[in-house]
């Protein structure tokens, strides 16, 4: 029997406590071939470094003893690199881009390899500190649901593993706010959302069709970080987005930009990038709403520093009215980072 092929895309940055877990649990797929690119955008942590050990069996892996679901490791050696060999069916490329271009850079360098290869219709954008069942990928790899553009399944928290993230996403077309669908709501308890509702599918798993992919094109790069996904999937015509009720990941929210978690608010960085990208998609698609847009951002501004984050206040407020980033924002960039993320700004002050 001919297995299903599935390509996945995988994007990280300073990812090296994280990725391991991701492609352990990727490689106990059953019922699909998976085609594997990790996309690393100048991670400075020991990323590449640490998939590379992992992949000779130089550096053991340990199973956590949080993992949601029962894993054995992989066999090793992991075969890197080469497009014409397969360990248990699956095959796993790295990509090093040598500069963080931000997410939808990476995404489209994975896409551009994987839309090379024939017998791949199904593109599986992941997020690197997830978890994934081992039916999941054939889940999406064989889900029939007619002619589609993006593809959605249900996010579960790694460390709350029966609470969902989100199971699709909406838009608030007057301040560019998104919404997670079934946010903080009991899995178990909860079924799977129309469709129908769905304005979006989380870039933190998302299946893209090759049908789209050829008529919509690539990710749009100018966000950096954020609503990329969001502005892609207003893209899709008349192909509808779908929903996989077994296209179950866990994952753990915010490791690497400081997005906000069950436990702590999103920090500067992500707040910066949030909010920029928020006004600039509404300023692309929903024009008239950027007043109400603008009300909102000093409202939650305002909300922050009755909190005591100031610092965080004033970084949200830049990003609204499109200024350079703070320092402690900005430092967080290389110099080719900061030339993609911030061309009206690349100078330092």
């Amino acid at each position: 029997m001919t297995l299903p092929r599935l390509g996945v895309v995988i994007v990280t940055y300073n990812a090296a406590n994280v990725i391991l877990d991701c492609l352990e649990s990727l490689f106990a797929a059953r019922g699909t071939w998976l085609d594997i690119v990790v996309v690393d955008n100048e991670s400075t942590d020991g990323t590449v470094e640490t998939l590379r050990a992992w992949a000779s069996g130089a550096q053991p892996y340990v199973v956590p003893r949080d993992m949601p679901f029962p894993l054995a490791p992989v066999a090793k050696p992991v075969q890197l690199n080469e497009g014409t060999q397969r360990v248990a069916g699956h095959r796993l490329t790295l990509i090093e881009t040598d500069v963080n271009g931000g997410f939808a850079f990476g995404v489209n360098t994975g896409l551009a390899e994987l839309a090379a290869r024939e017998g791949i219709d199904r593109f599986w954008i992941l997020n690197p500190d997830s978890a994934v069942p081992p039916e999941t990928p054939h889940a999406f790899a064989s889900f029939d649901t007619g002619p589609f553009s993006l593809l959605g399944g249900r996010v579960l928290y790694y460390d709350k593993p029966d609470m969902i993230q989100i199971d699709g996403g909406r838009i608030n077309r007057r301040t560019g706010v998104t919404d997670n669908i079934a946010l903080f709501q009991a899995h178990a308890d909860t079924p799977p959302p129309d469709p129908a509702g769905i304005d979006f599918i989380m870039g933190a798993s998302i299946v893209a069709s090759r049908a789209f992919y050829d008529a919509a094109g690539p990710m749009p790069e100018d966000y950096f970080l954020y609503y990329e996904e969001v502005d892609w999937a207003l893209r899709r015509g008349t192909l509808p987005l779908a929903y996989c009720p077994d296209g179950i990941i866990y994952h753990r929210a915010g490791t690497a930009i400081g997005s906000a978690n069950l436990n702590r608010p999103a920090g500067p960085f992500s707040l910066y990038f949030k909010h920029r990208s928020r006004m600039r998609f509404m300023r692309r698609h929903f024009p008239v709403g950027l007043p109400t847009a603008f009300a909102y951002s000093l409202a939650k501004a305002a909300q922050l520093a009755l909190k005591g984050y100031r610092r965080e206040a004033w970084t949200l407020l830049l990003a609204s009215l499109n200024r350079p980033p703070p320092a402690h924002v900005r430092g967080m960039l290389s110099e080719s980072a900061a030339r993609r993320a911030l061309p009206e700004h690349s100078r330092r002050n």
